[in-house]
């Protein structure tokens, strides 16, 4: 089957932009920006042992938890996008009238309003741990958002592909499965990069569920301190540096998987 050669580019979140590949320069933003937080991070516990290395040597533990509510929330989330983005596109009129309706109320309410819904409201009927609460929030908030990508990553392939597939004697759930999706993954990298780090970002919210994530232990040490301004610029250093690094890994994937890219 033969590849796409045009490839859809479109955004949907606020996540961190993807490093422009053509941006060669030593000096693009990119660089001053990862390279400056990273410096900031080694000058201002050298210079100021107390309270700048204190505070770094605080944040592991929520750090790890970070990335923990992270990673859980974007793997159901994408298991929860791709059922939704194929409801979306589904000729079943009922499955596609609720996967439209999932994505437009998830969509009009605030993630923060969801946190709270799950964990407190919810709580008056069951009991949802904090952590689960935090995931389960963010996977069906984030699910929404991941179903739009998968939709319209499925209908930027040429509807020739499925075409050909059938011509060839495969059926149509064959043809998706081999033929259309893998083709839609390559396509939807960037976005779904974009909200892995929108995702990274947003699990800051989770602090109000008293989850001890990087902003959460941020909060129990300056409240103990005092030392507002020192600790709250270390946690931004903190989630600037991984947000940053993560956009650019996910341009080097994008990269990987379209090495016809590099030389237009």
């Amino acid at each position: 089957m033969a590849p796409v050669k045009d490839k859809l580019q479109f955004g949907v979140s606020d996540g961190a932009l993807i490093p422009d590949r053509a941006d060669k320069s030593v000096f693009s933003a990119w660089r001053i920006s990862f390279f400056g937080a990273i410096a900031l991070l080694v000058l201002l516990p050298a210079l100021s042992p107390d309270p700048y290395w204190a505070i770094l040597k605080f944040l592991p533990d929520g750090i790890l938890r970070t990335f923990e509510v992270t990673v859980l929330s974007i793997i159901f989330a994408l298991i929860i996008g791709l059922f939704t983005g194929l409801g979306r596109i589904s000729r079943i009129a009922l499955v596609n009238r609720i996967a439209t309706i999932y994505v437009e109320v998830v969509r009009g309410i605030p993630l923060l309003v969801q946190l709270f819904y799950i964990y407190y409201a919810l709580g008056q009927f069951v009991q949802v741990p904090r952590m689960a609460a935090a995931v389960i929030a963010m996977s069906f908030c984030y699910g929404a958002y991941m179903g739009e990508i998968f939709r319209a990553g499925i209908q930027s392939i040429p509807k020739g592909q499925m075409e050909a597939a059938l011509a060839l004697g495969m059926s149509r759930g064959q043809a998706l499965r081999r033929v259309i999706l893998p083709q839609t993954f390559r396509v939807i990298l960037p976005p779904v990069g974009n909200e892995f780090i929108a995702l990274l970002k947003d699990s800051s919210l989770v602090s109000i569920l008293a989850v001890a994530d990087l902003l959460r232990r941020g909060r129990e040490y300056a409240s103990t301190t005092f030392e507002y301004f020192q600790t709250y610029t270390i946690v931004a250093l903190v989630y600037l540096v991984f947000t940053l690094f993560f956009s650019k890994l996910v341009a080097t994937m994008e990269d990987r998987l379209n090495p016809q890219d590099r030389n237009q």
